[in-house]
């Protein structure tokens, strides 16, 4: 699955072909498995609510207190660190140029959007998703096969902790380095994001939602909560003492109903691989199972379950408006575009007669690039008004 794609609509990860830096670190870090499974500290979820939607637990809101408590383009990095001081600024803005190229090749849609935002934002944005790609890379990429994905994992880890600490490891470190100097993002959501790639290691089946959520917000929730400091929050949004949470809280929507959109669209491409990304006492519950889906028939049965995982992934976007609304308002477009596509791909399961075992929804490039002018207007607008607000109404009954 892929994490940063369901936050900011990129797509799904794939090498990117100029960039030898990537290849020779994954080149150096084969090593023979020894330990497929490693237990760390888990976020401790709260229960759900009846519409699925969990209350913010309190490692998230620690994570919000932590990042709201330094004024904007205040990181935690600080300046007086050598690793910061060290870097020749040549070779950073070449390191925030590949980070460029890299999204602009791989998430198209989400790079034009970036472009309205300050150049600052810009390339902020730019080096989280490349390091989101990377981390991704390590479990889904193609040289995922010749590494040992924990032994990987561990090493990215260690290396997530030099970059906070100001010793980057490379020109794509290099980026993210600065980004943490200048914008006050907490470590967790990159460790968080890390352990949902330990999950695709070793978990492939998911008994409840509650479980699912937990990977959603690890591999796809993290990165609204990487997003948000460098985005910004409008100065409306302060002056109506609209609080930090529920900005927080909304982005953090938006990346589980990006991910759950993902895992609809994906059913049948995942279950080749072995992994069922589906609560199965709700399988369950329509009379399916495993068997069913490996069998990749649609049934009568199936479309009553996957028109309940469709309105669960609508009601986390609805969940999400208010807060793209509040953001900067040079950051809302790409949020936007984001959010507006993502709805088309549950359309575009529906449209398949819920055949996601067979096809693969898709929003084709012509229909994307007529979003982006509504998704500027929607960018415009400091309230939320939305085609979808009478799935509130039926979600919340």
């Amino acid at each position: 699955m892929c994490p940063a794609a369901s936050v900011y609509a990129y797509g799904s990860f794939s090498p990117y072909r100029s960039n030898m830096i990537i290849s020779s670190v994954l080149k150096a870090e084969q090593v023979v498995i020894a330990n497929p499974k490693r237990k760390s500290d888990r976020i401790i979820l709260p229960e759900l609510s009846v519409q699925g939607i969990p209350h913010t637990d309190d490692n998230i809101r620690e994570i919000v207190r932590r990042q709201s408590s330094r004024p904007p383009n205040h990181g935690f990095i600080s300046s007086r660190n050598h690793g910061v001081r060290t870097i020749n600024p040549m070779f950073l803005e070449e390191a925030y140029q590949r980070c460029k190229n890299i999204c602009a090749e791989y998430a198209k849609t989400f790079y034009l959007g970036t472009r309205l935002m300050t150049e600052e934002r810009q390339k902020a944005i730019w080096a989280i998703y490349v390091w989101c790609r990377r981390t991704d890379e390590l479990v889904d990429g193609p040289n995922a096969a010749y590494l040992s994905c924990a032994s990987a994992l561990d090493r990215w880890e260690q290396r997530i902790e030099d970059i906070f600490n100001g010793r980057p490891y490379d020109m794509l470190d290099a980026a993210l380095t600065h980004t943490l100097y200048q914008f006050p993002l907490d470590i967790k959501p990159f460790k968080d994001m890390i352990e949902g790639m330990r999950m695709d290691t070793w978990k492939s089946r998911y008994a409840n939602f509650e479980e699912l959520y937990q990977y959603c917000y690890y591999v796809a929730g993290t990165v609204g909560l990487m997003s948000v400091p460098v985005m910004g929050i409008a100065a409306e949004a302060e002056a109506e003492a609209v609080s930090s949470q529920t900005i927080y809280n909304s982005a953090l929507y938006l990346g589980i109903g990006n991910q759950l959109t993902n895992i609809l669209r994906d059913v049948g491409e995942d279950a080749l691989r072995g992994r069922i990304y589906l609560p199965q006492d709700e399988l369950a519950e329509f009379g399916l199972s495993d068997d069913d889906i490996f069998s990749r028939k649609v049934s009568d049965c199936w479309r009553e379950f996957m028109k309940k995982q469709i309105r669960r992934a609508r009601f986390y976007f609805n969940q999400a408006e208010e807060g793209a609304s509040k953001l900067h308002k040079h950051s809302r477009w790409p949020v936007w575009s984001s959010l507006m596509i993502y709805r088309k791909i549950l359309d575009a399961i529906e449209e398949n007669d819920y055949d996601n075992l067979t096809k693969r929804a898709y929003v084709g490039r012509g229909k994307k690039l007529m979003t982006l002018p509504l998704a500027y207007t929607k960018a415009l607008s400091h309230s939320p008004i939305s085609p979808y607000t009478h799935e509130r109404e039926i979600c919340s009954k």
